[in-house]
């Protein structure tokens, strides 16, 4: 039987695939209209050789759209010259504060351009589970926006008891394994609430597309590192290649690196203060309007929110005009806050 669901939301401006595991999400794949088709996975460019830092091992390429990626100069890299025209391959998509990943192809004439988008977001999150269908409609709206939720809370809770809270920084992303009340022998709770952690935190790592590095706190002391590792290898498999486990340290941290590969949700729905940007604002009430407008096929629309989402929900109006026709209307209204908006029918 097939562990995974495939969920399809196509909404105004945005569409949100999700893959369901057990049950529970795994993956949210997101892709906005006005996202640049250069700076995507899998995207092929050429691009031209802005700066080289020899002291980085890196090269800062212009793909004629969006910030500079990186290079690592290895490999044929190693003998670029600024100024050079290369063909190139995003392998890891842009961060906050961090520009997009590329590797070279091979030599390329002209100036910097696109020259095949990355896979369509449905080639993308179909390939997790190949051959099973995908659900659309109200059931995928609303599948996708648990997985918001689910991809934006800190602290998430185990089954059979405890929890762990997932918080990144710049430098690494922390899971921490909480007890909570436990009954009984609290050395097996332990043991079992720590191997619980670490398949959870696998999949809501992978539905928060967090990597880089990752540190487990545990629960307890002496542990079996035996187990854990093989627990860790177990959860983290289908992030391979490239996850490298390391040992428990003698103070109960457990370290691991998995690679980077999609944008973080959180930066894609949230600005810094962690409250949802605008554009995430603009799109949840043209999700809103739809969702109104299909339930009361005659009503008269109205949706109100701050200054700055309803001018984020102007490009986005026309496709929503396409599914509803012209019976709304989107009022900005300064006593909202950024990420507050207002649903009325008349």
């Amino acid at each position: 039987m097939n562990r995974r669901t495939l969920y399809l939301d196509p909404a105004p401006g945005e569409s949100r695939g999700v893959v369901m595991l057990e049950g529970q999400p795994e993956r949210l794949l997101i892709v906005r209209a006005d996202d640049p088709p250069a700076q995507t996975l899998g995207a092929r460019s050429i691009a031209r050789v802005r700066r080289i830092d020899r002291s980085l091992a890196s090269a800062f390429v212009d793909l004629g759209e969006g910030p500079e990626a990186i290079l690592p100069l290895a490999g044929a890299a190693k003998t670029l010259a600024e100024g050079a025209a290369i063909e190139v391959e995003v392998v890891v998509e842009a961060r906050r504060g961090k520009g997009a990943v590329a590797r070279v192809l091979g030599p390329a004439e002209g100036p910097p351009r696109l020259l095949a988008p990355g896979p369509s977001l449905r080639e993308r999150f179909t390939a997790f589970a190949p051959g099973q269908a995908v659900v659309e409609g109200p059931e995928a709206r609303a599948a996708a926006d648990a997985a918001e939720d689910a991809a934006l809370a800190i602290e998430h809770r185990l089954p059979g008891g405890g929890s762990i809270a997932i918080e990144p920084t710049r430098a690494l992303t922390a899971v921490d394994v909480d007890l909570g009340a436990a009954g009984g022998d609290a050395r097996q709770a332990a043991r079992r609430t720590n191997l619980a952690a670490i398949g959870q935190a696998a999949r809501l790592l992978r539905l928060k597309s967090l990597g880089g590095l990752i540190v487990f706190d545990l629960i307890g002391a002496s542990h079996d590192g035996a187990a854990l590792t093989t627990a860790l290898r177990a959860a983290f498999e289908s992030d391979q290649p490239g996850v490298a486990i390391g040992p428990v340290s003698r103070f109960g941290v457990l370290q691991l690196t998995v690679p980077r590969r999609a944008r973080p949700v959180a930066e894609i729905l949230c600005e810094a203060d962690a409250a949802a940007s605008a554009t995430t604002t603009a799109l949840r009430l043209l999700r809103g309007l739809e969702r109104e407008g299909r339930a009361d096929g005659g009503a008269r629309l109205i949706g109100r929110c701050a200054p700055a989402a309803s001018d984020a929900a102007r490009p986005y109006i026309s496709d929503l005009a396409d599914r509803l026709g012209p019976r709304f209307e989107i009022r900005a209204d300064p006593s909202l806050m950024r990420d507050q908006f207002e649903i009325t029918t008349r």
